[in-house]
Parts: structure tokens; sequence; C-alpha cells
């Protein structure tokens, strides 16, 4: 017994009734392919409530489905029946440093890391597996329900953590229709698939501190209002509103994590901190003369991605899903970030960089700063960088991607 009797079961019962797979499709809230995919048992585990779905549509009793599937009931828990114990989880956003930093650190607690990705021809998959060789790939896309419902149903994944979004704030602006779509719909999508093939599966979605825009109060914590300022802010309140519903309404372990920014080596070169970075290093290689950025007074609370991803899994380990702010308590102008960036490589920024209003969002974030003391009670977690030593590491990674050194006078501390 098993999926493969299972599928040959299901399909001999809905050619008995008289049904199509598309007919079908429709009645258990599943892709004609995904049907297909299950008479064909190419689906390994199938979530009890599936299972009863299935049952009641095709008129067979429950528990001989079941048995033929090989539960003993309905009602048994699809990840006791997986025989290694090993956990396994899909993160959305692979790509992104936040995908890369999570999936090295669930490799090394253990889990079967799947990352999903649109397409077949991503130009950076060959950099995510160098980086994380263990991974494996599956595609989906947040835009298209039967993709993710399908991606769910290949991976049965324990734990899925929801990092896919259009996350350049200024191109949210030129595309704000699409980051409704991708940022916000996506992770009702995800909730959707999620609850259709197995609402057992533990859930995180990346909220953001972008949500709370025009800030209420300082600092801000789970319980300040939204007032986001951006398409991509409130993308992301309908994201973190969605997973609450989800949760409050149909039982499932739905959290999110409301981080403050977070940066790394990795970060994409679109991002101002990382423009700084790399700025300083093409500078001291000749390669550039002046670093023109946008406004220098908004303030930010900046933390390491790396310190951050573990706090994402701390939350999916407790007992009840809940929501938690993630954040350094510090906060620092873009013009102090940029100071001491070139400072690491002995240069006075003054020298180098010029605003231009032309960078200048629509509409700014002017401060933010976030208290992270639920997930340090909570979670255990505190972070491990703190923001000279942020600012060094990523100078310093791109210094070494230029092949240059440091000038006289850098700063040593």
């Amino acid at each position: 017994m098993g999926m493969k009797e299972f599928g040959n079961a299901i399909r001999a019962a809905r050619i008995k009734a008289g049904i199509s797979q598309k007919l079908l499709a429709e009645r258990v809230g599943l892709s004609r392919e995904s049907i297909s995919n299950y008479e064909r048992g190419e689906v390994q585990v199938i979530s009890p409530a599936l299972l009863e779905m299935f049952a009641a549509t095709l008129g067979i009793d429950a528990q001989t489905l079941a048995r033929v599937a090989g539960y003993l009931s309905p009602g048994d828990d699809p990840a006791a029946n997986s025989g290694d114990g090993m956990k396994t989880a899909l993160i959305t956003g692979i790509t992104g440093q936040d995908g890369t930093y999570l999936a090295e650190f669930l490799v090394a607690k253990g889990y079967k890391v799947y990352g999903m990705v649109r397409g077949q021809h991503n130009p950076k998959q060959e950099a995510v597996q160098s980086l994380v060789p263990a991974l494996e790939f599956v595609e989906g896309d947040l835009l298209d329900q039967s993709s993710l419902i399908a991606a769910l149903e290949i991976t049965q994944p324990d734990e899925v953590y929801n990092l896919g979004a259009i996350s350049f704030v200024p191109l949210s602006w030129k595309q704000p229709v699409l980051t409704g779509e991708v940022t916000g719909l996506g992770v009702v999508r995800m909730l959707e698939a999620l609850r259709m093939t197995n609402p057992r599966t533990r859930f995180y979605q990346a909220s953001s501190s972008e949500m709370f825009g025009r800030v209420r109060e300082v600092p801000q914590t789970e319980l300040t209002p939204f007032a986001p300022r951006s398409p991509y802010g409130f993308a992301k309140a309908y994201g973190h509103y969605a997973t609450v519903n989800y949760r409050e309404s149909y039982g499932m372990f739905a959290c999110s994590g409301i981080l403050f920014n977070h940066e790394s080596p990795r970060r994409g070169l679109e991002f101002s901190t990382r423009k700084i970075t790399n700025g300083v290093a093409r500078i001291v290689a000749g390669k550039q003369h002046e670093l023109v950025l946008g406004d220098l007074r908004p303030q930010r609370d900046w933390g390491f991605a790396g310190d951050y991803v573990r706090a994402m899994w701390a939350m999916l380990q407790q007992e009840e899903a809940d929501d938690y702010v993630v954040a350094s308590g510090a906060t620092h102008t873009i013009e102090e970030f940029a100071t001491r960036a070139f400072a690491v490589a002995g240069l006075d920024w003054r020298d180098y960089v010029r605003s231009d209003p032309k960078f200048y969002r629509p509409a700014e974030v002017n401060l933010l700063i976030g208290t992270a003391a639920k997930a340090e009670r909570a979670l255990g977690w505190e972070p491990t960088v703190d923001f000279p030593a942020l600012v060094r590491m990523m100078v310093e990674a791109d210094l070494a991607k230029e092949g240059v050194a440091a000038g006289v006078g850098a700063e040593t501390v």
C-alpha cells in the first residue's frame, strides 16, 4: 500500500463516478495538474484534510482510502510516516540574501531544504547553488496559485518560509500593481495553497518595518499601528494581516516576523547600504570617483541578515504561533552609514558623496527603530553583529571582490 495505490484508487473511483479530472479538481480545490500528479502516484504524502475531501467527493470510505494510501486512519499526520525524521522546509525568495542565509542555517540544522524559483533558467540559481550545495530547487510563482500547490505537493514541507517579494522600495513606486500582486496577494495564494494541501504546515511570513511608515510611536513594537508610506509598505501590511487572519480563522500555525532593515555582503547592489559599500570599494580601486545617493537624513535600525534568519526559524519552533519584531534597537542615518563605510577604507565620505533629489522617495519614512524585547523573551533571540561590525563586514567583502585593500588611515576598530 502507498501513494501509487492511492492514485490508482482515486482514478478508478473518478472514472466509475463519471467525474472528469477538471471537475474533481474544482471540488477538492486543486489544479487539474495536481489531480494528474496524484493519480500517477507522483505525490509522496497527502494531508488528512485533503484525503477526506477525496473520499467524500468520490464516495469512498475514508478509512479504506487512508489504508490504501499507507496510513492507519484519515487522521494520521503524514509527517509521522516520513520515516527518516528529517524536517523539510520550502523557502520562497531563495535567491535573495535572506533566502541563502536561511537555507544555510536550516541545512546545518539537518533540514532538507527546497528553494522555490520562478522559471527554468533563473540567472541567480547557479550562484545560490554554489553557496548552499545541499539545496534543491522547485518551480513555483507567487503569481500562480496552481504552481504553489504543485510545489507544496512535490516538496511536502513541514515549514514554509515566505520571503519572496518585490522588496526594493523605490521599484514599488514604479510597479505598484505588480508589487501588490507579488508582495501582498502572493501571501494569500501561498496561505490558500497550504490550507488546501496541508494546513498543519507551519508558515512564516516576512513582514517589514516599512509597514510602520509614518511612525506613531518610538520605538516600534508588535502593537504599534501601521501607517505605510510606499506600495511596498502597504503590500506588506496586506500580507501581514492575511497571515493573522488565516491563523485566527483556520487555526493555522502562521507567524509574521516584522523585521527591521537587515543587511549583509549578499545584499543587492540596488539597496543604499550595498550601493555605499560597493561604491567605496570601486573608489579605492579607481573605477569611480564619486558616489551619488538620495536623501542622507532618514534613520534606520540596521542589523545583520545572518542573525535575523535565526529568529525566523525560532518563531516556527514555538508551541503557539505569534508575531514578533526583530530589530537591533539602535538607529542610524544613511549619512552615518556612509561615514563609517568610507572610514573603513581610510577615506572621508564628504570628498566623494553627493546627494541628488532624483533618488528621493515620493514619501519618505524618516525614522525606524524597533524593540525586539518580545523576541528576546519568547524566542531567546538576540543579535550578534552590531552596526560598526556590520558596516566593516560589508566594506571588506566589497574590497575583496575588487581585489584591493583599505588605504592608509583606515579605521581599525
